[in-house]
């Protein structure tokens, strides 16, 4: 059943940016920028495909389950999760972090969480959409690895939805 493959295949994804997150909470409290950056990175390249394909195909076809508010919803979570990885960049390319600063990195972290675990819960109800959807969301996806971009290079020059937060 396509469902089942979607939904292992978007948890291995989800799981990959929970760890990266954590790892990067860890790298920042440690006050070592360059696997902030290292990790930053990794993020960037697991999210730019995985919010693509989302976009263009998942959350157009869980508006029909969902509503159209609940969608804005969590593409607002993606215009902020975009922000806030734009200012964890500029925090990690610093020489050195004062207390304060590491704090706020790693708040920052923390709220990028939610959307990986409340995200993954999408998967059940891709459950309920028809095989032709799930094969559509699968196709996009590939796609999507297929065109490799980066979450930045995505947002900035493939990106249909402007981002929102500043």
């Amino acid at each position: 059943m396509l469902a089942e493959e979607f939904n292992r295949t978007f948890r291995e994804e989800h799981r990959a940016v929970r760890d990266a997150l954590l790892d990067l909470v860890d790298a920042f409290r440690a006050g070592d920028l360059a696997r902030a950056r290292q990790l930053l990175e990794r993020i960037a390249a697991l999210a730019g495909p995985h919010f693509r394909y989302e976009e263009e195909s998942l959350y157009p076809a869980l508006v029909a389950i969902f509503g159209k508010e609940y969608v804005v919803k969590l593409l607002e979570d993606h215009d902020g999760a975009i922000a806030t990885s734009r200012t964890l960049v500029g925090l990690a390319q610093r020489p050195s972090l004062s207390q304060q600063e590491t704090n706020d990195a790693i708040r920052l972290v923390r709220t990028m969480l939610p959307h990986v675990s409340d995200c993954d819960g999408l998967s059940i109800m891709v459950e309920r959409l028809d095989e032709p959807k799930v094969q559509q969301v699968l196709h996009t996806r590939e796609q999507s690895l297929a065109a490799g971009l980066d979450l930045f290079a995505w947002a900035d020059g493939v990106r249909r939805r402007p981002v929102l937060v500043a």
